[in-house]
């Protein structure tokens, strides 16, 4: 098995690498969806956040506003580490599961946004990393999400900067570009990936 780190900041378009390389075979554990499996009504993981929070960051049906708990810990970093303090043990217990249950010599890909600001890249194998210029990715948010300018940059300055992303990467994808010159820079990584899955354990690092 090769255990492979996935991260880019908020807009590089990460999302649309961890969907092709799952469809190429990769197993993927992605870590942004687990966050929100364990904070689904009746967890622990949403009782816990409730109780840091209060019950407005709740909405009419009982499940959690993401947008309301996002403005309240994107702008003030000590709720931002008591939100990830909840979120990050249960996430990485699921993913733990996940992991255990693939097989051997497959490439499991784990989709993590925090990888850089929790220290990470240890736990992995390699780690890629879908880089982006701030400009494609303000230009993203705003256009295709639907951020204000002062919610994206809110939402990018509380991430890893580029240069700290790159200085954990074994592999880059650019991203700067089209959607089509995506795909052929991550077959090129699918390729490499399988090869070291293919190599075993004691393959020896990317370089």
């Amino acid at each position: 098995m090769l255990k492979v780190g996935l991260t880019g900041g908020i807009g590089a378009g990460k999302s649309e690498v961890s969907r092709l390389l799952a469809s190429y075979g990769a197993v993927l554990v992605d870590a942004d969806k687990i966050a929100r499996e364990v904070v689904e009504p009746g967890t622990p993981g949403l009782a816990a956040v409730v109780a840091a929070f209060g019950p407005d960051v709740l909405t009419a049906d009982g499940t959690l506003d993401r947008p309301k708990l996002g403005s309240i810990v994107f702008s003030d970093p000590a709720s931002l580490a008591t939100l990830n303090g909840i979120v990050h043990p249960l996430v990485g217990a699921r993913s733990a599961e996940l992991e255990a249950a693939a097989g051997p010599g497959t490439v499991v890909v784990h989709d993590v946004p925090l990888l850089t600001e929790n220290g990470l890249a240890p736990l992995y194998d390699l780690v890629v990393v879908v880089d982006a210029s701030e400009e494609t990715r303000l230009d993203r948010l705003v256009r295709l999400r639907g951020m204000t300018e002062a919610e994206a940059r809110a939402r990018m300055a509380a991430q890893a900067t580029r240069e700290q992303r790159r200085a954990v990467a074994d592999l880059v994808i650019d991203n700067d570009g089209p959607l089509e010159a995506l795909e052929p820079q991550v077959r090129a990584v699918w390729d490499r990936l399988t090869e070291r899955a293919a190599a075993g354990p004691e393959a020896a690092p990317e370089t």
